[in-house]
């Protein structure tokens, strides 16, 4: 009989770890991403425990040293792609693009969860197909679900990612205890231009928490409660990842900290993550001494 216990983190990332292709002034870079890879590295340099549950080729695991090296739990499972999406970046602000799926790593089983103590479970695929119902339901029976709904909304077809609402979200978002939407995927939800509207609609079906990102900076709605925090880069560098940073961030400051603090905290390591390339990779101590300012 296996007596071991679970092992206990702060926050479990489920979804997809890409290698995407970025092209910004016709100049290409291949890059690891997803939420399991921004997200995971922002929580772990605030100092939280973290696991990451993922999927992608056999031959690409060597590329999840690098979470390994950031003291991340790591359990993948082998697919027959690897998931990646070629952005196209259409803007000098990089907040227009162009998106097209590279490859697929299937969609996630109840098997594909081990068995993870986390006080909240950070669900954050890429495309729609990753996680279905199913899973999201089994997790929120387990513990706290924050929800990335880009993975629901953002639908391959053909040889594109186009947005398409969620057909299942009355259902969905019933289990979702934090939801992240930028605000063209609150659009496609609600069919509301404005953010406020967007996110109280949103807010009826269920979630506690919703976290709205755009350009300028993050819009967070907790109970019946509007919170804005500017991102405020001296230089834009790192736009990819941007979403994944700041909730992610929001969610792990959450376990300590109102939704007011949270919200300047996650928008306060967002900005330093947009001004260099990659994951952020500073400390605690800088985003401490940023919003000291």
């Amino acid at each position: 009989m296996n007596t071991t216990p679970p092992i206990a983190v702060d926050v479990a990332v489920i979804g997809h770890f890409a290698r995407d292709k970025l092209v910004f002034r016709e100049q290409e870079t291949i890059s690891s991403g997803g939420s399991v890879y921004y997200g995971a590295i922002a929580l772990r340099r605030i100092g939280l425990s973290v696991a990451v549950i993922t999927r992608l080729r056999a031959e690409d695991f060597p590329h999840l040293d690098e979470l390994k090296q950031e003291g991340i739990f790591v359990f993948a499972r082998p697919a027959e792609q690897t998931s990646g999406i070629e952005n196209v970046y259409t803007t000098e602000d990089m907040d227009r693009r162009i998106c097209k799926p590279l490859g697929f790593a299937g969609p996630f089983r109840l098997e594909d969860i081990p068995d993870i103590a986390a006080r909240v479970f950070l669900v954050g695929p890429i495309i729609a197909g990753e996680v279905n119902l199913e899973l999201v339901r089994a997790l929120a029976e387990r513990g706290p679900v924050a929800l990335d709904v880009q993975g629901f909304v953002r639908v391959r077809e053909g040889d594109d990612l186009v947005f398409r609402d969620w057909p299942q979200k009355a259902e969905g978002l019933a289990y979702v205890h934090t939801l992240k939407v930028d605000s063209a995927e609150a659009e496609v939800l609600t069919g509301k231009t404005d953010p406020v509207s967007a996110v109280r609609e949103l807010a009826a079906y269920g979630p506690r928490e919703i976290v709205l990102t755009q350009a300028s900076g993050v819009l967070v709605y907790a109970d019946g409660h509007e919170y804005r925090a500017p991102f405020t880069p001296k230089e834009l560098k790192g736009r990819t990842g941007r979403g994944d940073t700041c909730f992610a961030c929001y969610v792990g400051k959450r376990l300590t900290a109102s939704p007011e603090e949270a919200c300047h905290f996650a928008a306060a390591v967002t900005t330093l993550k947009l001004e260099k390339p990659g994951p952020f990779r500073g400390t605690l101590e800088d985003v401490e001494r940023y919003l000291a300012g």
